[in-house]
């Protein structure tokens, strides 16, 4: 044991030495350009298929969703920057007054000061037609949050210091759920098991918390909690059969649509079922039906690429990190775009529950792409700081 704390110091200690001799300034010298070229590529792509999507859905203005996620990338521009300017550990600082301030939000949004769309009370109507999500913007400040609790008592995570953990996310939790929000919940939930799991948490402790998330979306299935329609989407892949009020048009439109792509796809701007807008919400959830029949197998394996690269470059981040906290930063962030990538592709194929969750950086919706932003910003921030 000591010889490894000895070694991690002296590994540490060269870090530090690199970064001073070759003037690593500003993080623009010391980025991981395969992790932010990804990204880029992503959210180019996503402007392309959001277009492709949604061209026909406004007549008048075929660039309609495309301008609007203009306004939320510049937005979100401003926020990596914004981060990056900031030594990532001092956010645990402003951790709990972030975090105080997202429950606030997350309460507001269920009052009359929040507006119901899509059957969920979960947006802030904002000024020319915009709209802000609150639940987005917990899954940072809640890997934020936990990470910085985490960090602090990562060798004294008793039963009691776990409850507490459970606690603070609960709380949040239980306020999506209220919109209701199944999806975002799952997100979280595997966001906190991941954290925890990186932090060296019992194995038989994770397991009973796995064992809970089970038995609260068991609940929250039969409680009565969420509508008739949204049961019917999350239950439908278990029932392919099922035609009760179109449960499944969804997913088989998205399951035709994307088989329609063959291997090459159909070319840019000329996919049949995506033209006439036969997959609902293909804009946002369903945008990789969008990719599949235009791009093809060829095409969608590119994406699946760059995901890929997302995440490798985020863990290997993790393991480079300066210190634990960071690492845990990375991990959070990691189990979330896992959790993300697997899911909404997995329910255009037919493979998983629809729940409503986006596909990182592509698809349309403003919160998303920010909140999105902001974890990479994150990452990209421990590795810039990596020699500190």
């Amino acid at each position: 044991m000591t010889t490894s704390f000895e070694q991690l110091s002296s590994r540490s200690r060269r870090r530090r030495a690199v970064g001073k001799e070759t003037g690593f300034h500003s993080w623009t010298e010391n980025a991981d350009w395969w992790l932010l070229g990804s990204v880029l590529g992503l959210i180019a792509l996503g402007f392309v298929m959001i277009y492709s999507s949604s061209r026909s859905i406004v007549i008048d203005d075929p660039l309609y969703f495309v301008k609007r996620q203009s306004v939320a990338l510049i937005v979100s521009l401003g926020v990596f920057f914004l981060i990056m300017r900031i030594d990532y550990r001092r956010f645990s600082t402003y951790s709990l007054v972030a975090y105080l301030g997202t429950c606030i939000a997350l309460f507001l949004v269920l009052t009359p000061f929040g507006s119901d769309s899509r059957g969920a009370q979960a947006w802030f109507q904002l000024p020319f037609g915009f709209q802000l999500q609150p639940s987005e913007f917990a899954k940072v400040i809640l890997i934020i949050a936990l990470a910085g609790f985490v960090n602090q008592h990562r060798d004294e995570i008793d039963p009691w210091r776990l409850t507490l953990i459970v606690g603070v996310a609960l709380i949040p939790l239980a306020l999506v759920q209220l919109q209701p929000d199944l999806g975002t919940n799952m997100v979280l939930l595997s966001m906190v098991i991941g954290l925890l799991a990186v932090a060296g948490v019992k194995g038989r402790y994770l397991l009973i918390l796995m064992m809970l998330a089970i038995t609260g979306v068991f609940v929250v299935l039969n409680l009565g909690i969420l509508k008739q329609y949204q049961l019917d989407r999350l239950t439908v892949v278990l029932d392919g059969g099922n035609k009760k009020e179109g449960a499944s048009y969804n997913q088989d439109q998205s399951k035709k649509t994307i088989a329609t792509g063959g291997l090459t796809g159909q070319g840019l701007l000329k996919g049949p079922q995506t033209r006439l807008g036969f997959v609902p919400e293909q804009q946002t959830d369903f945008i990789f039906t969008a990719a599949g029949e235009e791009f093809g197998f060829a095409g969608t394996s590119l994406i699946l690429t760059l995901f890929a690269i997302v995440m490798w470059r985020t863990w290997r981040i993790a393991n480079l990190s300066a210190d634990f906290y960071g690492t845990l930063i990375c991990s959070g962030v990691l189990a979330v775009f896992v959790f993300m990538v697997f899911e909404n592709i997995g329910m255009t194929m037919g493979i998983m529950p629809i729940t409503g969750i986006p596909l990182p950086f592509m698809s349309y919706g403003g919160s998303s792409l920010i909140t999105c932003v902001a974890c990479i910003a994150l990452v990209a921030n421990v590795h810039a700081n990596r020699f500190s």
